[in-house]
């Protein structure tokens, strides 16, 4: 259901966070005041309708900078060499910018990472931002030239069965999205001062592998825009689609949702998987960007995702803040709610760069300490999370439950 298959990890502080079912409940009793009820001129139905105005902002965004990776990666494979294959890898960089933002819109049942059980079908997540990612899976790597699906030529490659082969058996069999794109990008990362290097000229045109790799990064990067499509029209206003529905939620249910979401983000995914599991394990396959060095940027943005929605803002945009209902109701908890997104922000901005050679350190090292002080800020901004939700008379727990 999830980019990478949610699990509980016992390791990094004895955390052990289960969100699979994550609920919100009303608290028993508590009666809705001004700001969580709903009626015309309702400031939480306000900030709902800001948040899914915000919503569609940044996924039509993102899906901008997708479609400006794929010009350039149109360009690399036009005319392969060091400039354009340079062009592709900062376009690759630049549509991270965005697209981790919006991770912040996760963990709810939306259009990212839905789950309809009778029809089988899910949410893009899953195709568009799965890690981590076994190199080999698709493509030759230092010991084994042969390896992968571009090197199998019994397999057809197709945008279908490219799909069919993302995560069949192993969830690091992954075949799709942002990390097939930066694997092709990049090649491996063998060094842990350098990111990968692979070579303009695996891309030119006339043998049966550098064709594969061509048809291969081609058919990924025309269903990550098919992805991004999608997700910016269920968040479009005035159709028949998610956001319609959403709007039309009680507005206590629709905080309950977005408050979900940011925990789940904040406390889990953010702190347990991608700081937690890396510190733990030391191993650079546990980095989220590994073959880019990027891992430090895509905690900025998610960072940046769960502030925006707090705010009510996203680039130019700026709407009803959740941050203005929260100070009228309770001023400290705004007040410490603020606190703890700056201090995650700068513990966040002083992670080493590159994130491996900091997980090759041994315990105890400076940028250990600071990767640790980020974690404790994420996990400390959560439980922030869920005073907001118990404000507006919500309580957003999760339940245990084997990860799957």
């Amino acid at each position: 259901m999830f980019g990478r298959k949610l699990r509980i990890s016992y390791g990094f502080r004895l955390l052990k966070i289960c969100l699979i079912s994550l609920c919100v409940t009303s608290v028993p009793g508590a009666t809705p005041g001004s700001a969580s009820g709903g009626g015309d001129g309702n400031p939480l139905e306000s900030y709902v309708s800001t948040y899914v105005h915000l919503v569609y902002e940044n996924y039509l965004d993102s899906w901008d900078r997708a479609r400006r990776l794929s010009s350039a990666i149109d360009s690399l494979l036009d005319n392969p060499n060091a400039q354009t294959l340079e062009s592709a890898r900062l376009a690759w960089f630049d549509s991270r910018e965005p697209y981790g933002q919006t991770e912040a819109f996760r963990f709810y049942g939306g259009p990212i990472d839905y789950f309809d059980e009778e029809k089988g079908v899910e949410g893009p997540e899953g195709r568009m931002n799965s890690w981590p990612l076994d190199e080999a899976y698709i493509d030759y790597v230092t010991g084994n030239p042969s390896a992968g699906i571009i090197n199998d030529s019994t397999i057809v490659l197709d945008g279908q069965t490219i799909l069919g082969l993302n995560q069949i058996d192993d969830d690091r069999f992954v075949s799709t999205g942002y990390h097939a794109i930066e694997f092709l990008l990049w090649g491996q990362d063998l060094s842990l001062d350098s990111t990968g290097d692979r070579p303009a000229e695996d891309f030119l045109p006339g043998s049966l592998a550098n064709d594969r790799r061509r048809d291969y990064m081609k058919i990924v990067t025309t269903q990550l825009l098919k992805d991004h499509e999608f997700l910016a029209n269920e968040w479009a206003p005035g159709g028949d689609n998610f956001a319609t529905k959403f709007e039309m939620l009680p507005p206590r249910v629709a905080l309950g949702q977005i408050l979900t979401g940011l925990l789940t983000l904040v406390q889990f995914e953010l702190a347990s998987e991608r700081l937690g599991v890396a510190l733990d394990s030391g191993d650079q396959e546990d980095e989220h960007s590994c073959f880019s060095d990027n891992t430090h940027n895509d905690f900025m943005y998610n960072a940046r995702g769960v502030e925006n929605v707090y705010f009510g803002r996203y680039s130019s945009y700026q709407g009803v803040g959740l941050d203005e209902l929260v100070r009228d109701l309770d001023p400290d908890l705004d007040k410490r709610m603020v606190g703890a997104i700056e201090e995650t922000r700068r513990l966040l901005k002083g992670i080493h760069v590159p994130f491996d050679a900091m997980l090759a350190s041994p315990m105890g090292s400076p940028g250990r300490i600071q990767a640790e002080q980020a974690f404790a800020s994420l996990m400390r901004q959560g439980e922030l999370i869920k005073e907001v939700g118990l404000l507006f008379g919500l309580v957003i727990h999760s339940s245990d439950g084997d990860a799957g």
